[in-house]
């Protein structure tokens, strides 16, 4: 719960050290500026990305807005899933989702969305577009967000603007994650660097 404390000094020093103590590296340089994007997360390849990417972010100072299955909002735990940004999403009816949450970005003050492209914790070679869709509906720009395992560095990468053009804009974006190694060796398809080199795997899109 101290995820929803009041006091966001203490709650971002109290982070930091969690992280320290866990000897994480916290990556600060590129804070976006802008109130509003769209945070890329990957790689995600446990469950336990989402704590310790919500801990990273706490750490330094970003409120973000994540999707959550309605089903677990209920008392008591429903309250804190709010608390920590939680959007309620029925994964039975997901219809014109990016247009809801695109809508919600441009009605609401200061939103950062955070989305994982991969849609899972497993391999996947092909990333939803549903992100980029969002950031170009809401015209807000994509932040590239990351925990890469390689040398337990956490942080947000290059603030990217969408062209319009998403095949090419994929081909940029999934060139700053080449490298970067999941906490389940073999489940991010881009893990592996001689792969990098090669065009075609930046052609993969849903």
């Amino acid at each position: 719960m101290f995820l929803c404390a009041h006091d966001k000094r203490r709650m971002k020093k109290f982070c930091y050290y969690i992280l320290k103590l866990f000897h994480y590296k916290l990556d600060i340089v590129n804070i976006p500026k802008e109130k509003k994007y769209v945070l890329v997360f990957a790689p995600h390849t446990s469950w336990s990305d989402f704590a310790i990417g919500k801990i990273a972010l706490t750490a330094m100072g970003v409120k973000t807005t994540i999707l959550i299955k309605k089903e677990l909002f209920f008392f008591p735990l429903g309250s804190f899933l709010t608390c920590i940004g939680g959007y309620p999403v029925d994964r039975k009816h997901t219809k014109n989702l990016t247009d809801k949450i695109a809508e919600y970005i441009t009605e609401k003050e200061g939103v950062v969305f955070l989305i994982s492209p991969e849609g899972t914790r497993k391999r996947v070679e092909i990333w939803k577009r549903g992100f980029y869709h969002i950031a170009l509906k809401a015209n807000v720009p994509i932040a590239l967000g990351y925990l890469n395992y390689r040398n337990k560095t956490g942080g947000i990468g290059p603030v990217f603007y969408p062209t319009g053009n998403y095949e090419t804009d994929l081909q940029e974006i999934q060139k700053f994650y080449c490298g970067m190694k999941g906490r389940k060796k073999g489940r991010f398809f881009l893990e592996e660097e001689k792969l990098c080199f090669e065009e075609t795997i930046f052609l993969k899109s849903e």
